[in-house]
Parts: C-alpha cells; sequence; structure tokens
C-alpha cells in the first residue's frame, strides 16, 4: 500500500497531507464501504484544513502582534458599551475588504493596544488575513532608512502585502519633516485601497504635534477619517484597575 502510484503522484503534486493519509483513509472507506466522491472529499478536505493551519501560522509569526493580547482575555466589561457594540461588526472583517480603517483614541491604559492586537489576531484566525503590527515610530524609521537609500517604494510595496497594517501610540511620535513625510506618504499610499489600524492618545485637534505642518496634518486626517470606524477609550486606565484589585487582594 505504501507504494502505490496514486500516494506517489499526490506528492509529486504537492498534496503532501493527502498523500500521507491516503493509505489509512482508503482502508477506512474500503471497510466503511464510502463512495468515490466522499473518499475523495474527505482528502480534499484535510489536504485544505492543513494548508489553511499552516498559512495561519505562517501569519502570525510574520505578524509582529504582541502576546498576550488577545480575544481571550480580553475584558469586554471595561469597554464602553459603544466599543462592544462595534466589536462583532469588525470581527466580522468587512471594513478590511472595504479598505476602511480602524482608529481608537484614549488616553494610555484604556486598552486600546489590546484590543486592535485582539482583532488583528482574529482577523488572521478567522478569515486568514495578512496583518502587521508596529509601533508607529519603528515604522516610520524604517521608512525614513529606506528613503535615504532610495528604496522607499520597495518598502511601501512590501507593506502593500499586508491587508492591515496596525499603527501602535502614534500620538508617541514627534517627527521632523522627513519623518513626517514618509509617514504621510505611507498614509496616502493605502487611503481607500488598504486598511490601517492606528491606536492615539492625542485627538485629532493635536495632531499638529505629529505632522507639524497645518495642511499635512489635514490632509492625513481627512484621508484616514473618509473611510473609518473611530473608538473611543474613555474609561478608567486599566493598569490603574489591576493594580488596585492587587491592593485589595
Amino acid at each position: 500500500m505504501s507504494h502505490d502510484p496514486l500516494a506517489g503522484l499526490l506528492r509529486s503534486f504537492n498534496l503532501t497531507t493527502m498523500a500521507g493519509m491516503y493509505a489509512a483513509t482508503l482502508q477506512t472507506a474500503e471497510a466503511d464501504h464510502w463512495g468515490y466522491r466522499k473518499f475523495l472529499q474527505h482528502l480534499c478536505e484535510s489536504e485544505a484544513e492543513e494548508r489553511r493551519q499552516r498559512r495561519v501560522a505562517r501569519l502570525l509569526k510574520q505578524s509582529g502582534l504582541p502576546d498576550g493580547k488577545n480575544l481571550g482575555n480580553l475584558d469586554e466589561s471595561l469597554l464602553s458599551a459603544k466599543v462592544r457594540r462595534q466589536l462583532p461588526t469588525l470581527l466580522d472583517g468587512g471594513f478590511v475588504e472595504r479598505g476602511e480603517n480602524l482608529l481608537a483614541f484614549g488616553l494610555p491604559g484604556r486598552g486600546k493596544t489590546h484590543l486592535v492586537a485582539a482583532l488583528g489576531r482574529e482577523l488572521i484566525l478567522r478569515h486568514g488575513l495578512p496583518v502587521l503590527f508596529t509601533p508607529t515610530f519603528k515604522l516610520v524609521q524604517q521608512l525614513l532608512t529606506a528613503k535615504k537609500a532610495l528604496k522607499l517604494e520597495a518598502a511601501l510595496k512590501k507593506l502593500d502585502r499586508y491587508a492591515v497594517v496596525v499603527l501602535d501610540d502614534i500620538g508617541y511620535v514627534q517627527q521632523d519633516r522627513e519623518e513626517m513625510e514618509v509617514l504621510f506618504t505611507f498614509l496616502a499610499e493605502r487611503y481607500e485601497r488598504r486598511s490601517v489600524m492606528i491606536t492615539s492618545n492625542l485627538v485629532f485637534s493635536k495632531w499638529d504635534q505629529i505632522f507639524k505642518d497645518p495642511l499635512t496634518t489635514m490632509a492625513a486626517i481627512d484621508r484616514l477619517v473618509h473611510h473609518a470606524t473611530i473608538l473611543e477609550f474613555d474609561g478608567e486606565s486599566v493598569r490603574a484597575q489591576k493594580a488596585k484589585s492587587r491592593q485589595i487582594a
């Protein structure tokens, strides 16, 4: 059975899961009187599921998503009622298909990063979408380095492979003009095509601290909010609540 020519053909077609389970599945199919259709469907479904799992594992590894910030340990009771209502729709992933953005605002410690990281992980697990999570300052420095090496276009093209790029803590970026320009170029490049998810401790009225120039600030905000869901995190600091719980314990 191990030398069955059909198993060899499956391997030559790179259908490794089907090839590996072919002999055992054939025995089961013959014993239980499966028809050819059921036998073939079982092999194909197993191959498809194995490939899906490998793809998800690869996407998670490449994503840069922080460990420990997932949907399972997200305390939804700490979120506002409005954010809780919006979460199921966001998990459906339709906003990514439409190239829309997600903007999360609030003071530090309110759970913005946890929510967008958990959402990014679910977009990979549920929909197989490529997601990149990165601190904003890190992405800006990478783009600036690429620009100085005359490779900015290639760097942007590489980022375009990701259906979603999560820019964490955009409010902490205090750029000079060159840094501001590459960030704006990145946002403009993805406008209406690819999604960005952004966390910020600065409201829009203070984004001139990021982009310096009022016209550039206005243009950046206009592109981001044109097709966007805005989440506001205005509760008590999650870290402060955990500290109080430890003291009470």
